[in-house]
């Protein structure tokens, strides 16, 4: 028999020891790949453990360093934990189509959610999509607002902040509180990135535009539209200020400046800005409306109706000028076959 010596007695303890600290590797490991990742707008998504969150960005944990992203910066951020609904409704409401978001969102048991981060994200996606159904007619605009305010008010510290503030803008000026409007876009001057800077300008144009401050209006387009800009999404705001300007001519009966810019925003225009098309198109119909031209207002918002029916907002206002221009060229079948789309797609236009 062997005799057991000291280094022999111990030999069960080592191997005990080793067998605990390969444990506590492995579930280190485990605990390391339950990571948060990032996406920016530009770029490969970032993993990480999201430390911290304000309404100017996130910082994400990476080993014992941090890294910092601008609010305005950010795609989206996938949490460890996130349920399935909230990861379907999610990828849904980045992509626009927030009826189907809702159908995951809404059945969601925000108490069972295991992080806040994760109840704030379903919060907003939620009232995101709210918000842009009521805007596009298809839901209670003012129960929008209650519901987006709501956001705000309780998750000031996400990173969805002025996001929120930008919709909470979009339903005042749809209900017609231009002075709440103003209050919200003002606010995106406060926003960490430049292009939410810029964006500031442009609604704040669009509101005056809106109470028939045309002066101001065009003054608040020309700042955007004159800036020296390094940025694809800053570029494409000054085009947006640009079909702004555009409208503002027509509304000051200047159809020949507003066609001319029109013209030349067409002649830039990328094959994949449904929102820039639209706007761009139903400017060159209001112009041509204020030029006593019935068919060209006719063509160009047949434009937004036929090919760019998927930015509803600018939908709803193309159908609703079809209604009144179908009879205008002897055609008032046409016009009634429009008020019936408009009145199914988005039932609560103009209301």
């Amino acid at each position: 028999m062997t005799q057991m010596t000291p280094a022999n007695r111990n030999q069960p303890r080592r191997i005990i020891t080793l067998m605990s600290l390969a444990a506590v590797l492995a579930l280190n490991t485990i605990v390391e790949a339950q990571t948060d990742r990032v996406y920016p707008l530009t770029g490969s998504a970032i993993s990480g453990t999201v430390a911290k969150t304000s309404a100017q960005g996130v910082q994400l944990k990476k080993g014992s360093g941090t890294q910092s992203f601008m609010a305005g910066e950010i795609k989206k951020i996938l949490y460890d934990g996130d349920p399935a609904a909230l990861t379907k409704g999610r990828e849904f409401a980045i992509d626009g189509q927030y009826d189907q978001a809702l159908e995951n969102l809404a059945g969601m048991d925000l108490d069972s959610l295991p992080r806040a981060v994760i109840k704030a994200d379903a919060v907003f996606y939620r009232a995101m999509c709210s918000g842009k159904l009521a805007l596009a007619g298809k839901k209670d605009k003012k129960a929008a607002a209650v519901e987006m305010l709501s956001f705000a008010s309780k998750y000031r510290d996400s990173w969805h902040f002025y996001d929120a503030a930008k919709i909470l803008g979009d339903l005042a000026l749809a209900l017609g509180n231009t002075d709440d409007a103003l209050k919200f876009y003002g606010s995106l001057r406060s926003a960490p990135s430049a292009t939410a800077k810029i964006d500031s300008v442009y609604l704040t144009g669009m509101a005056q535009m809106r109470a028939g401050d045309i002066a101001t209006a065009i003054a608040q387009f020309d700042k955007v539209i004159g800036l020296k800009v390094d940025s694809v999404s800053a570029a494409r705001l000054q085009s947006l200020a640009k079909a702004g300007k555009a409208t503002a001519f027509a509304i000051e009966n200047k159809p020949d400046e507003g066609l001319e810019l029109v013209s030349a925003l067409i002649a830039d225009m990328g094959p994949t800005d449904i929102e820039m098309a639209a706007r761009t198109y139903n400017a060159q119909g209001a112009n041509y409306e204020a030029k006593g031209d019935a068919e060209g207002a006719l063509l160009a918002y047949l434009h937004t109706h036929l090919m760019f029916s998927s930015q509803s907002d600018s939908h709803a206002v193309a159908l609703s000028k079809l209604v009144e221009l179908w009879p205008k060229v002897g055609k008032p079948e046409r016009g009634a076959e429009a008020k019936q789309e408009l009145k199914q797609l988005y039932p609560g236009f103009g209301q």
